[in-house]
């Protein structure tokens, strides 16, 4: 990944925060036929990706045939959007400005082993759902389900955990712009219809500290 020093991710903090907020992952793994991506939703659970895929996904099986652990990246995308140059102050004084995508994007390296254990991928499911269902009134458990779904549910799927290698992570929120553009960035994000927009609004205004007036 192409990543200027000035868009660095501000902390391994803010690295952690975003695969939390944005689980949803796209698993790349160089397989003999060529690239296979796969998009699956990961949790961090005592400083690893935990995760799973359906058995009938072809998969497993050559990582099954490979007792080795298989390098793979896992790429979990922030808020992003367009930011238009009629937000640059810059823009109206000097006429100078052209388009770009601000972004948020953390990659993970690491090894993936497959776990095939009950146990081990019941209580995957467990603390996958509970992260997931924390923000409602009330949770759905991995109980509530009659235990012979949940049986047939778990056969039919395998556990996977990788362990991290490296995490990198690139934040470009504007930060090669000057202040009264970044200002003005700032309040065209916020002020759009698109939820992702105004999440990115507020990652401009944070990494860049802004007053926001």
């Amino acid at each position: 990944m192409y990543l200027p020093k000035h868009f660095s991710a501000p902390s391994d903090e803010a690295l952690l925060s975003l695969i939390h907020r944005y689980p949803f992952a796209t698993l790349i793994t160089s397989l003999p036929t060529g690239l296979e991506v796969n998009h699956l939703p990961l949790s961090l659970q005592a400083g690893r990706l935990c995760g799973h895929l359906a058995r009938a996904n072809p998969l497993w099986q050559h990582w099954r045939q490979n007792a080795s652990a298989q390098a793979v990246m896992a790429v979990f995308h922030g808020p992003h959007a367009y930011v238009s140059p009629s937000w640059y102050h810059s823009k109206a004084q000097r006429g100078k400005g052209v388009p770009t995508w601000n972004y948020v994007v953390v990659h993970v390296q690491g090894q993936l082993r497959l776990i095939e254990e009950a146990d081990w991928l019941r209580e995957h499911l467990r603390v996958l759902t509970a992260q997931h269902e924390a923000e409602f009134e009330q949770p759905w458990q991995l109980e509530d389900a009659p235990a012979d779904d949940i049986e047939r549910m778990m056969q039919a799927t395998v556990g996977i955990s990788i362990e991290i290698t490296q995490l990198t992570g690139k934040w470009k929120v504007s930060q090669n712009q000057p202040l009264e553009n970044q200002q003005g960035v700032w309040q065209g994000l916020q002020a759009s219809e698109a939820s992702h927009a105004r999440d990115l609004a507020a990652i401009v205004q944070a990494v860049n500290g802004l007053n926001g007036k």
